[in-house]
């Protein structure tokens, strides 16, 4: 198993979003040492209040062997062949270390923040996928560039805006997946699964890798080849009383998943159902205090994992370690003796096959 983190590393309690904390960008290249220092496999980096891309570059230059992925960056609001470019400009500049992980976002989202017209997402996935491989299949090989889908019709690719070929054209490209039709989409065209917190190891079992290995026969591929990345709700600390706290933190933030709509498949599979329909109106009527209170100790245990540092690794491993590839993780590191601990921790959980 590989084990990644996200940046800013070891500022946050665990079960808080990096997306909830300000980057501060001039120190990416360090913050990116100190990763690969401490013995991760992967940083991954976020579309929230930065470019990820332009996180990724500055990473990928302070950086040997970390391998840099997206997790994730938006697919639609940029075209194919702009996807394409600045991917293949990472790659060549990580040295073959970049993973392209892209996600869809909501009709809100795609209508008002970025003023496009909106698409049933996998679909409109999969296409895209399907472009951004036809363009650097041109690019690589000297094929003529001919996509013709739904969405993109693209055909012209001229000697000046061709980059042509480099050392490492083989780009994995991960997808954000939690309903069934992503992970189908994902089984079809994508070499992984970026797995939202609110899937369950019930969830991943019965729902996702069915749908994704659906997809793989498709397309007559083999859907151990899919990577399965999840990044977990967390509660650890050192000793009981600061878990305690980290408890509640968690518990707020399985609330604010249980209100949103595309995420109800993953609680109804676990009887939830109605649960996630109150916490929408709670949401809609923002009655955001009452909510982490309806997510008693039962809904808690079934979406995070809690215990003690000194628990925590055996916890992650009985939880995924059957399941998944790649498992994001970390604790806060602001001493020497943390920076220790999460060695410590990275190496009983990198233990996993």
């Amino acid at each position: 198993m590989k084990i990644e983190t996200l940046l800013p590393l070891g500022k946050l309690d665990p079960g808080v979003r990096a997306a909830d904390n300000p980057m501060d960008i001039g120190t990416i290249g360090a913050a990116a040492r100190e990763v690969e220092a401490l013995g991760y496999d992967g940083l991954v980096v976020e579309e929230t209040k930065e470019d990820p891309y332009v996180v990724i570059a500055l990473a990928a230059q302070a950086t040997r062997t970390l391998g840099l992925a997206t997790s994730v960056a938006l697919a639609f609001p940029r075209s194919p062949t702009v996807t394409a470019m600045t991917a293949w400009t990472l790659q060549k500049l990580s040295q073959g270390r970049f993973v392209l992980g892209l996600g869809s976002q909501v009709r809100g989202h795609i209508r008002r923040r970025f003023g496009l017209e909106y698409h049933p997402p996998g679909p409109w996935m999969r296409e895209y996928i399907d472009a951004l491989r036809c363009v650097w299949d041109c690019w690589q090989h000297g094929t003529a560039l001919d996509h013709r889908g739904d969405r993109y019709q693209l055909n012209l690719m001229v000697p000046l805006f061709n980059p042509g070929p480099i050392d490492h054209p083989i780009i994995p490209i991960h997808i954000a997946a939690v309903n069934p039709y992503m992970c189908r989409v994902a089984g079809e065209v994508a070499d992984g699964v970026r797995a939202h917190p609110v899937c369950t190891p019930q969830y991943i079992a019965e729902v996702m890798l069915p749908a994704v290995a659906d997809g793989a026969a498709r397309r007559g591929r083999d859907p151990r080849q899919v990577a399965m990345c999840m990044k977990p709700l967390v509660a650890t600390a050192a000793d009981e009383a600061t878990l305690a706290q980290r408890i509640e933190t968690v518990r707020a933030r399985i609330a604010f998943y249980a209100s949103t709509p595309g995420y109800r498949a993953a609680f109804e599979v676990h009887g939830l159902g109605e649960l996630a329909d109150r916490l929408s109106q709670y949401s809609r009527a923002q009655r955001w205090q009452e909510m982490e209170k309806l997510i008693d100790n039962d809904v808690l245990h079934t979406y995070a994992v809690v215990g003690t540092y000194d628990q925590i690794g055996d916890l992650l491993k009985a939880r995924f370690g059957k399941l998944v590839t790649h498992l994001e993780f970390s604790i806060p590191v602001d001493t020497n003796s943390d920076r220790t601990k999460l060695r410590s921790l990275l190496t009983e959980l990198r233990s996993i096959v």
